[in-house]
């Protein structure tokens, strides 16, 4: 997801939306090992083996972070990972 996408959200209006056409790194050690882009809907799915990474995306304006920028796959099975790109909006 990635918001908010406007300065004032009421009760009604949503603050987020999916991130679309995001590309996201996954590196380790230093290295990166794969890269995936969101789809339509902001899903995406990607190859890991067992252990830590480092997300990022390409360089963007100060203030615009992903969360978490930090991931652990766990060995033996699949896990989900929801990331949340700040906007900036204020």
């Amino acid at each position: 997801m990635r918001g908010p996408i406007k300065p004032v959200c009421g009760d009604n209006d949503p603050c987020e939306e999916p991130a679309a056409g995001v590309v996201l790194r996954f590196s380790r050690g230093g290295v990166v090992v794969a890269r995936v882009t969101t789809g339509r809907a902001g899903g995406y799915r990607v190859k890991l083996r067992p252990g830590r990474y480092g997300v990022t995306t390409r360089k963007r304006r100060p203030g615009m972070d992903l969360t978490p920028s930090v991931i652990r796959v766990p060995k033996g099975r699949m896990a989900r990972v929801d990331f949340h790109l700040d906007t900036g909006i204020q």
